[in-house]
């Protein structure tokens, strides 16, 4: 146990130290662009909120694309900066390029992140609704009655039964690893479109890869 908690103060303690330089080398790239005073410090939050939002985005499996573009966005912003301290900036004559991206910068972020928040509610309304409470039924309601020639000529015909849709071996056993993950993370068994989002599959064989999950 006393290993463990060792273990967990060193990452910790690295973690605070890699956040504070990157921070202080973002203010100082902002500042040196001309963005004194308040706004100097609001431009390293501003990077390590968007990178925080996309990380959590790629963490929940939902519109990955989405997180892997924004994550690589804010990291080669706070590592462009990291970078550019080394002494390879003159920060007493920052180019113009510079000046125009460190401008542009809440634009991009506050388009990154309202992105990024979208894509959460559209995967909320796209959730199934929960099945709709069964009707109680009165005892003393009769049954309708069918005429015969009725029955054995039904106005509408039953829909042919859809043809098995073949799953390879090994797409299953990796939906199984999604699921446990899924089940591990939120407490609660992993749904079809869920698991179709995860996978990345047609909604056929998502069906077919539930169905022996079960």
């Amino acid at each position: 146990m006393r290993a463990h908690l060792a273990r967990v103060d060193a990452v910790l303690v690295q973690a605070l130290i890699a956040a504070a330089l990157s921070f202080a080398h973002l203010h100082d790239i902002a500042s040196a662009a001309g963005q004194d005073g308040w706004k100097a410090w609001a431009y390293p939050i501003s990077v390590d909120l968007l990178l925080v939002a996309a990380w959590r985005r790629l963490r929940s499996g939902d519109a990955r694309a989405a997180g892997w573009c924004w994550f690589v966005i804010a990291l080669a912003a706070s590592l462009g900066a990291n970078v550019a301290t080394a002494g390879l900036l003159d920060t007493q004559h920052v180019p113009a390029w510079l000046r125009i991206l460190v401008a542009g910068w809440p634009a991009v972020a506050f388009l990154g992140g309202t992105l990024l928040a979208h894509s959460v509610a559209a995967a909320v309304d796209d959730a199934p609704e929960p099945a709709a409470d069964p009707v109680d039924v009165p005892d003393d309601v009769p049954e309708p009655t069918i005429r015969p020639e009725l029955a054995a000529h039904p106005a509408i015909e039953p829909p042919p039964a859809r043809a098995a849709v073949p799953v390879p071996a090994a797409l299953v056993e990796h939906a199984r690893k999604v699921a446990a993950e899924h089940h591990t993370r939120t407490g609660t068994p992993i749904d079809t479109p869920t698991l179709r989002a995860r996978l990345g599959v047609p909604a056929p064989l998502a069906d077919a890869i539930a169905a022996q999950l079960t």
